[in-house]
């Protein structure tokens, strides 16, 4: 065979690995772009909150629970999300997006002391079941029952509070106020002291917070799973973020 013949025949086949890889990427692999979980914005004629949207609004509908308290144990109600992103590359090619996966199973409490300026969240535990977690691929999903996150072995994801946290008064009056909730994360059979920065506010007897941290994959013993080869590599930080409402008990 010729030797030009010969590098034409090269160059193609590297090329059509090259687009194959990235069929398989985007059809199979590639993130879905999922926006950040922010807290829910109130409409004009204060429903309950539902759908969620920019972080720092205002509510107009009356803060006030059933009772007429904040004071007691608070309830993971509807609308409750919680769930990892991470960073999926293609072999020498920028991600166009985030792996992103997420579950409603959550379950759990808080508890309030106090009122206006001076009420307190002082305990609180929230349960996720990670064996829930979907992603817009189920290749991914199926790939963390028994790499990475490995949630056939470690089937909850736990979150329990371990600090006081003050009630900023113009959350209980429906403004997102900035909150840090300082606790003990359990994942991947892993317990770690973390701080997560969160907001929240109580709108029309609904309690919303949401937040999110980025921790090495390290920190709790999770090893990125080798998807494909060298046709993804996956980041070794990844981002735990939540939305949870809570209704009063």
């Amino acid at each position: 065979m010729p030797k030009s013949r010969a590098i034409v025949l090269a160059v193609v086949a590297v090329v059509a690995v090259g687009i194959g890889g990235f069929i398989v990427y985007d059809q199979v692999l590639r993130g879905d772009s999922a926006t950040a979980l922010t807290l829910p914005t109130v409409s004009p004629a204060g429903q309950a909150p539902g759908a969620t949207a920019d972080a720092g609004s205002k509510g107009t509908a009356a803060p006030a629970t059933s009772d007429g308290t904040v004071a007691g144990t608070w309830t993971v109600g509807a609308g409750s999300l919680a769930g990892y992103r991470v960073r999926e590359q293609l072999a020498n090619l920028p991600a166009e997006s985030d792996a992103v996966g997420r579950t409603d199973r959550i379950t759990g409490s808080i508890s309030i002391e106090g009122a206006g300026d001076s009420a307190s969240l002082t305990a609180g535990t929230l349960t996720v079941d990670t064996t829930s977690i979907t992603s817009d691929k189920s290749m991914r999903d199926n790939r963390l029952r028994n790499e990475g996150l490995q949630t056939d072995s470690f089937p909850t994801a736990t979150f329990t509070l371990t600090s006081p946290v003050a009630v900023p008064a113009a959350a209980l009056a429906g403004t997102a106020s900035d909150v840090t909730l300082t606790g003990d994360l359990t994942l991947h059979g892993v317990t770690k002291s973390i701080s997560i920065p969160a907001k929240a506010q109580l709108v029309n007897g609904v309690i919303s917070v949401a937040g999110s941290i980025g921790f090495p994959l390290s920190d709790y013993s999770i090893t990125a799973p080798n998807i494909g080869g060298f046709i993804v590599s996956i980041a070794d930080t990844g981002t735990l973020e939540f939305l949870v409402n809570f209704a009063k008990a």
